[in-house]
């Protein structure tokens, strides 16, 4: 027995106490029904679907069976949506009242609730995510971005008193693959509040829910062209941003991506806001509430499959409690159930791709060769879909690519510290600066650090919990801007 009475359990144990009869959960999967995929897909442009001549598969990255099929767009087809948005912000988004756009964008988040079961399923099926994500997190939070900016449609002049804040003109959107839903909610919510029209393009591998929004679009009456979604890759996504008629330009996204996207807008007249990746550092310190911030870590990069930008990737835990938080944490993750993520009772779902699969395993396999030491939930793994096992790195040196690196998967590095100057200092040491946790008993020790951490948000005693109101961004490598919150509605207006 040592630190605390806490045995140190081995791995068979483990699976023996967790994987027994008491632990065992009868299948309870959701039900596919609700949902209306269509074979195939076409672009949405001035408030009418239009096909393209190359076309691309969506995959279920569970079953990796082929769900539908969406048109690549070329450079013609984004011109044809930027004038379609360039149109509807000359002829009708500019100049109505923000009474008005209020209405619509109420609309919006209404239909997003009252689909909100659709919405949860087709994200669970293209994405890969667990349905109890997509239903209690995602959907909620689009819906909920919708309403906040409602709220802010007519209040512009309240928001930025002294001033007469105006639209930028028409916008070009990127967003990842990780949270597709909430990430249109948070690019298109206060574009549209500030009276800006938008051309929106979505990842590749989960253009599911977009297609879906955009019929909810239509059925909202939004003016046609005020909101365009054209569908494609990187080539797409780079057509798009090099279109002289853009105002602005948002990317969320990797950070080599952003790099070439600030390249590219740079001594243009466009306006940009990047969000990119991260490396959080989620600190625990010997007076925390042990249990709770187990249960915080486990929030902190399980969640989502570790498919976050702002994951507590790297645990920085003191020295003096490592070994018990560290036993704690292996019988809390092997209780975690990894499977089809439409079944209720799962908590780690499919990795979103077979690109992002071979990266991790990658990264993993860098730590090992670099002498981390690897430990894995002992569960089994389905036969067919993209899954990993929810994993922990100990022995993790500070010049470790896992440690330096974004795996943006299911793999924790855990790097031990002694004092709080070294765990700032720690924390600090990387490239990124998105998010980061701190977990104390102490509320003037948890202030004090989260002043001293070069990153965008901090939770204290808590991870990964978000809220409309709340503006989201980083410094460094992790890109600048702000979404969510007023500050949200400033990358979209001129003052």
């Amino acid at each position: 027995m040592k630190n605390g009475n806490v045995a140190l359990v081995e791995k068979s144990a483990i699976t023996e106490l967790l994987f027994g009869d008491l632990w065992h959960y009868a299948p309870a999967p959701e039900s596919t029904a609700v949902t209306k995929i269509k074979p195939q897909y076409g672009h949405f442009i001035n408030g009418n679907w239009e096909d393209g001549a190359e076309h691309f598969p969506t995959i279920n990255p569970a079953t990796e069976e082929i769900l539908s099929h969406f048109p690549e767009a070329d450079e013609n087809t984004i011109s044809k949506a930027v004038d379609a948005a360039r149109n509807a912000y000359k002829r009708y988004w500019k100049t109505i009242s923000g009474i008005e756009r209020a209405k619509y964008l109420y609309k919006i988040g209404r239909a997003i609730q009252e689909r909100a079961r659709e919405f949860a399923v087709l994200e669970t099926m293209d994405n890969g995510k667990p349905i109890k994500e997509t239903r209690d997190v995602d959907i909620p939070l689009s819906a909920a971005h919708f309403l906040y900016y409602a709220g802010w449609a007519d209040k512009l002049d309240y928001a930025f008193p002294g001033v007469k804040p105006q639209p930028l003109g028409v916008a070009g959107q990127i967003i990842p693959w990780n949270f597709p839903l909430l990430m249109a909610a948070w690019k298109l919510a206060p574009a549209l509040a500030t009276g800006n029209t938008v051309v929106l393009k979505p990842a590749e591998t989960t253009p599911l829910t977009a297609a879906l929004l955009a019929e909810v679009i239509q059925e909202a009456d939004l003016p046609p062209g005020v909101v365009n979604l054209v569908f494609g890759a990187g080539k797409t996504g780079a057509a798009l941003v090099r279109h002289p008629d853009l105002d602005k330009v948002a990317f969320t996204g990797s950070t080599d991506v952003g790099k070439r996207i600030q390249k590219s807008v740079a001594g243009t007249h466009k306006r940009l806001t990047l969000e990119l990746g991260g490396k959080g550092a989620n600190m625990i310190f010997e007076d925390a509430p042990i249990d709770q911030a187990v249960d915080g870590i486990v929030q902190g990069i399980y969640f989502n499959q570790g498919h976050v930008c702002c994951a507590g990737s790297r645990l920085l835990v003191q020295e003096s409690i490592a070994e018990e938080v560290i036993q704690k944490l292996k019988i809390r993750i092997a209780s975690l159930r990894l499977g089809n993520p439409l079944d209720k009772n799962t908590d780690v779902g499919a990795i979103n791709s077979q690109p992002q699969l071979a990266k991790i395993q990658e990264l993993v396999a860098s730590g090992i060769e670099e002498g981390a030491h690897l430990w894995a939930a002992p569960c089994e793994l389905p036969s067919k879909g993209f899954f990993y096992k929810p994993s922990i790195f100990t022995e993790v040196a500070q010049s470790h690519r896992i440690a330096q690196e974004e795996i943006f998967g299911p793999v924790l590095s855990v790097i031990t510290f002694r004092t709080p100057a070294e765990a700032i200092e720690k924390a600090n040491n990387s490239p990124y600066g998105l998010a980061g946790g701190i977990w104390s008993d102490k509320g003037s020790k948890l202030f004090k650090l989260a002043g001293a951490l070069r990153t965008g948000i901090v939770w204290g005693n808590t991870y990964n919990h978000f809220d409309p109101a709340s503006p989201f961004g980083g410094y460094k490598e992790s890109g600048y801007g702000r979404e969510g919150g007023l500050h949200g509605l400033l990358p979209y207006i001129r003052i």
